[in-house]
């Protein structure tokens, strides 16, 4: 027999008959949010679950941003139908007001939640009585690894970045010998070295850059080092929890950037990616270090959507600025939509698999890892959506 839920936004929605498979229904959803093109789960992961006991059903379109078509859901074992009556709800960015209004009581939401930020959807997901899965706070263990979404498509981020800096830059990258004379490499520096700069740091080096990276954290030197690179140092260290920096003090902050300030100026190409949970994004590049670049050099700040990392940055547009081309690309790992969204789908599937037991979702509180990034439970918020 089948019934129907009403939903926090009013609508009634089917839920699972009572001749439905036994085990977890997971439902992956088309993402609404503009210029998202990932989707939660790819083909590929289903069979995985499946052999689980897990029903997997998937919104119409779901992977068409990615470029995955309907038919390959069906071919790898999924359904194509209404995911928001599923017992787990994955999808990618945080739900929009109308998403919520579509789940109800007693269902599991899974996907990034920015449970840090004050306009988040923490409260209304409480109010419906959801239980919710954030992938930010997932904590930075290592058996954790696989699941960790920050670093996946923070590797995504990272590489695409130096892509778009390569294309804006008015000079090669690689050094380039040739008849009619020799063109140095051009230099590359990096303000913030945590996954996605050390990517950066990679990929500058694979196309011929000369690179540098900085943080505030020293003990990160020898990851810059083994990619290539060479280490800034400032004489600032201000590790923190979590593999984050913490808040530089006045003091400190007046330091780095007249330190900063007097390095920049001779790069050719700075990409910044430093960020403080909870907190705006600390200013690195400030104007005057802008304004000394040569013409032609080009920042890439990473750090748009929560202020950016360069005082002259514009979040989602390319500037030109001194003659430095300064770009704010928001949610960089979108545009490449079929690598990131693999990647994610393995951090996705992973959190499920801690979360099943023979197929049924049977979450482990005194799992660290479920603890710690579970944001509303029994329509309560933890301290990680506060």
């Amino acid at each position: 027999m089948e019934t129907t839920r009403v939903g926090a936004g009013g609508e009634e929605t089917p839920t699972v008959s009572d001749s439905s498979p036994r085990g977890a229904r997971v439902g992956v959803v088309r993402e609404s949010a503009a210029g998202e093109r990932r989707v939660a789960l790819v083909p590929k992961i289903i069979p995985t679950l499946v052999k689980q006991g897990v029903e997997v059903v998937v919104e119409a379109g779901a992977g068409s941003g990615a470029l995955i078509p309907d038919t390959a859901y069906e071919e790898a074992g999924a359904t194509i139908g209404n995911p928001w009556s599923a017992e787990v709800v994955v999808k990618v960015a945080p739900p929009s007001d109308a998403e919520v209004g579509k789940l109800t009581s007693g269902q599991t939401l899974i996907g990034f939640l920015a449970p840090r930020n004050a306009d988040n959807q923490i409260d209304a997901l409480k109010k419906a009585g959801v239980q919710a899965f954030a992938v930010e706070s997932i904590p930075r263990i290592s058996r954790a690894q696989v699941m960790d979404a920050l670093s996946s498509q923070a590797n995504v981020a990272g590489y695409k970045a130096v892509l778009l800096a390569a294309s804006e830059s008015t000079r090669f990258f690689p050094m380039l010998t040739t008849a009619a004379g020799t063109v140095k490499p051009a230099t590359v520096l990096v303000l913030g070295v945590g996954v996605a700069g050390l990517q950066a740091l990679a990929t500058a080096k694979r196309l011929g850059g000369r690179t540098t990276g900085y943080d505030v954290r020293p003990e990160v030197a020898d990851q810059v080092r083994s990619v290539g690179a060479q280490w800034l140092d400032l004489g600032i260290d201000a590790a923190g929890e979590g593999g984050y920096a913490r808040e530089l003090t006045d003091e400190e902050k007046d330091k780095q950037q007249q330190a900063l300030e007097d390095a920049i100026k001779g790069f050719d190409v700075v990409i910044t990616t430093a960020l403080v949970p909870g907190r705006p994004a600390p200013r690195l590049v400030t104007a005057d270090a802008v304004a000394g670049m040569k013409p032609g050099s080009v920042i890439v700040d990473l750090a748009g959507e929560t202020g950016g990392n360069c005082e002259l940055t514009e979040p989602g547009q390319n500037v030109v600025k001194h003659d430095v081309t300064i770009c704010s690309p928001l949610n960089l790992p979108a545009t490449m939509p079929e690598h990131a969204s693999e990647l994610y789908s393995k951090n996705i599937a992973a959190l499920l698999e801690l979360m099943l037991a023979e197929g049924e979702l049977k979450p482990d509180f005194s799992d660290q890892v479920l603890a710690d990034s579970c944001v509303t439970r029994d329509a309560e918020p933890t301290t990680k959506a506060q």
